[in-house]
């Protein structure tokens, strides 16, 4: 099992975000992986919780990792947050991003959910996908 290539895995995540331009189009460079202080923009994209499982086989140390994307809006109706949602379904579901370690193997998406958040004035998908990752 290795958990080494967490770092590179979301660093590549967060550049393939950062670097689309239909993603930039809709919320900036508004992805970030903790919620900064002060004023937030309308919408945004939170780098979330991730787990790890020993994915290791005959020809080297690897992981399969649970990735949890957030996207976060205060626009009224789930229309903006399911916008971003679906472009970033469509960067990473099946991505092979170059990792600065190792290499991702496959990455899918595996399920999201929407909900109502700040007393119904905002709205949040959580979409978590699977990234195996070999370190070979």
């Amino acid at each position: 099992m290795t958990y080494a290539l967490s770092g590179a895995l979301q660093a590549a995540v967060y550049d393939l975000l950062q670097s689309d331009p239909g993603l930039t189009a809709m919320i900036g460079d508004a992805v970030y992986d903790a919620v900064p202080g002060g004023s937030l923009p309308e919408t945004y994209v939170l780098i979330g919780q991730e787990m790890a499982k020993d994915a290791s086989d005959p020809e080297g140390a690897g992981a399969d990792h649970r990735l949890t994307l957030s996207v976060i809006t205060s626009a009224p109706g789930f229309s903006t947050a399911k916008g971003c949602a679906a472009v970033i379904c469509d960067l990473l579901h099946g991505a092979q991003p170059a990792l600065s370690r190792g290499h991702v193997v496959d990455m899918a998406f595996l399920k999201a959910t929407a909900r109502r958040i700040d007393g119904a004035g905002g709205r949040q998908i959580d979409l978590q996908f699977r990234a195996r990752v070999a370190d070979a």
